[in-house]
């Protein structure tokens, strides 16, 4: 699977392993856009390489919520939903709230929890245990917050397939409304409101959007509902823009695509984050030595982890009480617990991906790697992090990757894609044939569990669903590339010109520009294992560069030892504002010798 175009500058194995793919192709478009808009060249090239035309730029450099934000009411069952939470809120009862113990879990609880708050309402967040409940609602936890007077549960990034543990809610007399968006099956949990832009019968346009987005229209419905029933004649109606801080957070996290309604969610979103309202969020940012703005960098490599690392290796209801705290104490002691878990994970992350790369290294038959899929498994992994040990053996082996803990002969997995793979979807597919006791997700990642005996027979099953996605030709590694940039244009205006396109993330991937022919001056290690550099340009242009995590890798070799021999270097630029410095950087992605694609 790869695109039909030429190589850019001809690359097609570069030292890493990738073809330079430039992404785009119209540059009449580019440079309408420009025009247009006032903007460099180049960035007009970047907008026409995300799809964005004429007729859409405006709304895509100055995106409004008014504008782009869905009426709740076309999702199917939102209006039923409304009924039955006005209700709740109007008798005073305390509304269950069940969330995934993810980031997007984490934020959904938290938006509805804070909402109902804000306009008078109760809420009870129960977020299961990783290891002893598993991934979704289970029999036990409904009949369990039956049992403490609850009527009716909100379950929220999950419960899309949970079929008998609702079938029991349901018979322990509780109202489950599920607010979801992984795949759908035909089949429908049992509820009184199934929302999901993702169900098969539901032809909503904003199926990309992430759990917490979905809650964010729940709440806005439900306070539409509200006021129609005069609800707020005696009481404060909410700003409920203040709550889009906890929407850009769980958007970011879930890498869904920043498009479309996202990209208002998240855009708005952070420049709610930086009025620091959520003390709970300031107090994960200070602990985590967020200095500047917050921008979704921030949001899914620096925060994002921390909230998720309770639930990966602490106590899994953590990140949720985190966001929904209002004593600045309680805030700043769990933002502590959860920046130690996060070391923790961190060191537990280390290990089991080194046994699994072990595992893939002395893999000489293919058993492991099946046609376009990797999976492996270990005894005694921690389930907390397979998700992650999959993310690095995808994007180190550049194929979906599946990632199995087993405890006795029960193993619970978690998988990671690639572009132009539907992992989920192969989950559920998977599941449906009987080789997963459970299982389910979307395009990008899924979670599962299996028995042992099932594990040949699936990495079978999910190597020829993904081969029919990618074709015979295989995967082909690529590196997506926005065209050549001489290093005197690297400046700290065009960088800011640049950032009008922000937030980047999946979906509208962060500009990366091929820096042609540049010498290496100057070359060290920083840090455990990053090479700092000072590049000069064919322009005679001067800009200082970065690689992490590069030392022991051909990229990073070539880059300490390149004897003054040019080389195609391709990154991405950012401000360094270090000690009052603004000054432009490259950070080197990959690198390219000359000589090896001249003709």
């Amino acid at each position: 699977m790869s695109d039909s175009k030429p190589a850019h500058l001809g690359v097609e194995h570069s030292l890493g392993g990738k073809r330079w793919r430039l992404r785009g192709d119209d540059d009449r478009l580019g440079l309408a856009l420009s025009q247009r808009f006032g903007l460099p060249e180049a960035v007009g090239r970047v907008m026409a390489a995300r799809g964005i035309s004429l007729d859409s730029a405006e709304a895509f450099l100055t995106p409004s919520l008014k504008e782009q934000l869905p009426d709740p009411s076309h999702l199917r069952d939102m209006d039923s939903a409304v009924s039955r939470l006005v209700g709740a809120i109007q008798a005073g009862e305390i509304i269950g709230i069940f969330g995934d113990y993810d980031v997007d879990g984490a934020t959904s609880s938290a938006l509805l929890s804070r909402f109902l708050d804000l306009v008078g309402g109760k809420a009870r967040i129960y977020i299961p245990d990783r290891i002893t409940e598993g991934y979704g609602p289970n029999a036990e936890a409904m009949r369990l917050l039956a049992a403490e007077g609850i009527k009716t549960v909100v379950t929220v990034d999950c419960g899309i397939t949970a079929f008998e543990p609702l079938e029991a809610a349901r018979d322990a007399g509780l109202d489950v409304i599920v607010v979801d968006h992984h795949v759908a099956e035909p089949r429908l949990p049992a509820a009184v409101a199934v929302i999901n832009p993702n169900r098969l019968d539901d032809d909503s346009p904003h199926g990309q959007m992430a759990a917490v987005g979905v809650a964010f229209l729940v709440a806005i419905a439900v306070n539409r509902g509200l006021r129609d029933a005069g609800w707020f004649q005696q009481r404060s109606e909410p700003n409920l823009l203040a709550l889009l801080d906890l929407v850009a957070l769980g958007t970011v996290c879930d890498v869904v695509p920043l498009t479309g309604v996202n990209r208002v969610f998240v855009r708005q979103g952070l420049k709610v984050m930086a009025q620091r309202h959520n003390i709970g969020i300031a107090a994960l940012a200070d602990v985590a030595r967020i200095s500047e703005t917050p921008d979704a960098y921030h949001a899914g490599y620096v925060l994002g982890p921390r909230v998720n690392a309770g639930g990966r290796v602490g106590e899994a209801g953590l990140g949720a009480t985190l966001l929904t705290t209002h004593a600045p104490e309680q805030a700043n002691a769990i933002a502590e617990r959860l920046d130690g878990y996060n070391a923790e994970r961190r060191a537990i992350e280390a290990t089991c991906l080194e046994e699994a790369m072990q595992q893939v290294e002395a893999d000489t038959t293919g058993a492991l790697a099946g046609a376009g899929l990797l999976l492996v498994a270990g005894d005694g992994w921690h389930p907390g992090v397979i998700g992650i040990v999959a993310s690095r053996l995808k994007d180190r082996y550049n194929r979906p990757a599946c990632v199995v803990a087993y405890d006795g002969d029960i193993g619970k997995g978690s998988g990671r894609s690639v572009r132009g793979v539907d992992l989920g979807s192969a989950v559920v597919a998977a599941r449906q044939s009987g080789l997963l006791i459970n299982g389910g997700g979307h395009p990008m990642a899924a979670g599962f569990t299996l028995n042992r005996s099932s594990e040949a027979e699936l990495r079978e099953f999910l190597s020829k669903r993904i081969v029919e996605d990618i074709g015979p030709e295989g995967i082909v590694a690529e590196l997506g590339v926005d065209g050549n940039l001489q290093v005197s244009g690297a400046t700290v205006a065009f960088i800011e010109s640049l950032e009008q396109l922000a937030p980047f993330g999946a979906g509208n991937a962060r500009p990366r520009f091929v820096m042609p022919a540049v010498r290496v001056m100057k070359a060290d290690v920083v840090g455990q294992d990053h090479v700092r550099c000072f590049l000069v340009g064919e322009d005679g242009g001067r800009i200082k560069a970065i690689a992490f995590r590069v030392v022991d890798t051909p990229l990073g070799q070539a880059l300490l030892n390149s004897g003054g021999v040019p080389l195609h270097l391709a990154g991405h630029l950012l401000r360094d504002r270090w000690r009052s410095r603004d000054e432009s950087q490259l950070v080197i992605d990959d690198a390219a010798r000359v000589q090896d694609f001249s003709s």
